[in-house]
């Protein structure tokens, strides 16, 4: 039955992604330079939308909570990059280490830390007595995401912050059929396609993956054999929200910081996540790719056209088509 279902997964992704790259290529006139634009720029939307989905992913898949605050992550993530990478911030580094390319490593880190801390704070302060009460949990959730973006506008204000630093990654180019494109989208698919591998390894390869997925089929039996499961539920839900701060600290660059990153981010990856299949990593990852897709095929048929909206819309009109052929998504199964 599993096979099937994989099976007729598998086809259903084959046909949508062919039938998205030929009305792609057909739209592009046969132009390799404007096809490479659009694929690239589908790669990159994807990979943006796997980081704050596959962190959403991983805490419902393991730990069967929709955290509502994900996109909140993504934000703060954003703003913390933002911060430690220009001057006059709450965290000014720029006198204490003047070049970018140094600090801006330090401001993916320092998104990283900041998203952790606050995971273990959420899980263990909050949601460890809430495992039985899922509406509870979703309330929960919805609410601090409340706080921390009134919380985040209180210390950097509503005005959104445009990226002004200049550091290598960002700057460079290369040339692809006749059409320049920025490294840093490479960098951020090539961080998007690492993180998909990391973390499947480190599910699936691992002692502590093991233990994780023990912990979630019984932990009882986990329990007695030593093993503390309230800490390593502590830890997928704090690799859960480092993930999405990550992720905002990613897109600084391009998106700059503003409060409208949150919702706008937290809508996209509930439809990745409930189109790849609720609680499915691997399915979370090809509905990245595929809603990633998707947009840029969007943005690019509406160059020129009243329908500007139809690219915001497109990862709900997706999901609806796919849950209509398939209402447990790609690689779901009933829960």
């Amino acid at each position: 039955m599993t096979s099937t279902i994989r099976r007729s997964s598998t086809v259903a992704i084959a046909v949508i992604f062919c039938g998205l790259l030929l009305f792609t290529f057909v739209r592009s006139g046969g132009n390799l330079g404007n096809f490479g634009i659009t694929v690239l720029s589908g790669l990159f939307q994807g990979m943006l939308l796997f980081l704050v989905a596959s962190g959403l992913s991983i805490i419902f898949g393991l730990m069967d909570i929709l955290n509502l605050a994900q996109g909140t992550y993504f934000m703060l993530g954003a703003y913390v990059a933002y911060d430690i990478q220009h001057a006059g911030g709450v965290v000014d580094l720029t006198q204490t280490i003047p070049n970018p390319n140094v600090r801006f490593p330090l401001a993916l880190i320092g998104a990283v830390l900041v998203g952790g801390v606050l995971g273990v704070v959420l899980e263990r302060g909050l949601l460890r007595r809430l495992y039985s009460r899922p509406v509870f949990q979703l309330v929960l959730t919805f609410g601090v995401a409340l706080v921390l973006t009134e919380a985040i506008k209180a210390i950097w204000t509503t005005t959104p912050y445009s990226w002004t630093e200049v550091f290598g990654l960002r700057t460079q180019t290369f040339e692809l059929f006749g059409q320049a494109f920025s490294v840093y989208r490479l960098f951020i698919i090539g961080m998007g396609f690492l993180l998909i591998i990391g973390i499947a390894l480190l599910l699936r390869r691992t002692r502590i993956g093991i233990i994780i997925r023990a912990g979630v089929e019984d932990s009882t039996m986990v329990e007695a054999l030593g093993i503390n499961v309230r800490a390593v539920f502590t830890l997928v839900f704090t690799l859960g929200c480092a993930v999405a701060a990550l992720g905002g600290a990613v897109a600084a660059p391009f998106l700059g910081a503003s409060s409208s990153l949150a919702d706008a981010f937290l809508l996209q990856a509930v439809a990745v996540v409930v189109l790849g299949g609720m609680g499915s990593y691997e399915g979370s990852a090809v509905g990245s790719l595929m809603v990633g897709l998707a947009i840029a095929v969007a943005q690019d048929a509406t160059i020129g056209t009243s329908l500007s909206v139809l690219p915001s819309i497109t990862p709900m009109l997706v999901l609806i088509l796919i849950l209509l052929l398939r209402p447990s998504g790609l690689f779901g199964s009933t829960r």
